[in-house]
């Protein structure tokens, strides 16, 4: 979906709050990745479409915490597909923006659902991957870690080498609790406080990545939604962009930066 020239003259506005700002929070989701060739999330890349995976289990189940403890090859299976259906993508220009700015900017956090890692190797530093990262293994029973570029060659379900017992991905898997270490940054960013909040190729149905936005908006700063569809805080926005991440980032930081 290319930029109207209505969603250009918003940026243009956008660009000039900007100009005034110093702290500013970036909230994305699979939208951000699109332009990787990573898909949303539904089914990933149409491998979960029909829910129910092979074994029976509604795909949630099979992804669950809950699974990886009592049936982890089955666990593991799924994440595999996962990893193996998105392997070779990377990052996109609208990660590499976002870490752009961050280095231009005094104070810029990323929350992020993804677990793709492309925040990170687009070189941002200030990451809250609140769901984990899927290159990110531990074991369930030491203090074992370990960092891969894929699942290549890995054998499933992985044990660990010191102790023998699973390794996981370092991941939220449906039924677990997010990691209290990571909302306990985001809380403390949270109370400081963000200048602008843009919310990026995120539906916004979870309470903790609706809730920055909603808290910006009441709070009287400005907030900014780019996704091509209507979402939970649509409605709510000072600014909806309905475009892709990477054309609208482009765009936007160019028009920022011809501004100086």
């Amino acid at each position: 979906m290319s930029l109207t020239q209505e969603s250009i003259k918003k940026l243009n506005q956008i660009a000039n709050i900007l100009k005034g700002c110093q702290n500013i929070l970036f909230i994305t989701g699979a939208g951000i990745s699109a332009d990787s060739g990573l898909p949303t999330y539904r089914g990933i890349g149409g491998l979960y479409n029909s829910k129910i995976t092979d074994e029976g289990y509604p795909i949630e189940a099979a992804l669950s915490g809950q699974m990886m403890s009592n049936q982890p090859a089955v666990c593991w299976k799924y994440i595999y597909q996962i990893e193996k259906n998105c392997r070779g993508a990377k990052h996109n220009r609208a990660h590499e923006i976002i870490a752009e700015m961050e280095r231009h900017f005094s104070r810029l956090w990323i929350l992020t659902q993804n677990i793709d890692g492309f925040h990170h190797s687009a070189g941002s530093k200030n990451i809250i991957d609140i769901h984990g990262d899927v290159h990110k293994l531990v074991c369930t029973n030491c203090s074992y870690k370990k960092t891969v570029e894929d699942y290549s060659g890995i054998q499933i379900p992985p044990c660990c080498p010191d102790c023998g017992e699973l390794v996981r991905p370092d991941v939220v898997l449906f039924g677990e609790l997010l990691p209290t270490d990571k909302c306990q940054i985001l809380g403390r960013q949270l109370d400081k406080g963000f200048d602008i909040v843009f919310s990026v190729g995120t539906t916004s149905v979870f309470p903790y990545i609706a809730g920055p936005v909603h808290q910006a908006k009441y709070g009287g700063r400005c907030t900014v939604e780019i996704n091509p569809a209507e979402t939970e805080v649509s409605h709510i926005v000072d600014y909806k962009i309905a475009a892709g991440a990477a054309e609208t980032l482009e765009k936007l930081w160019k028009i920022y930066k011809n501004a100086d």
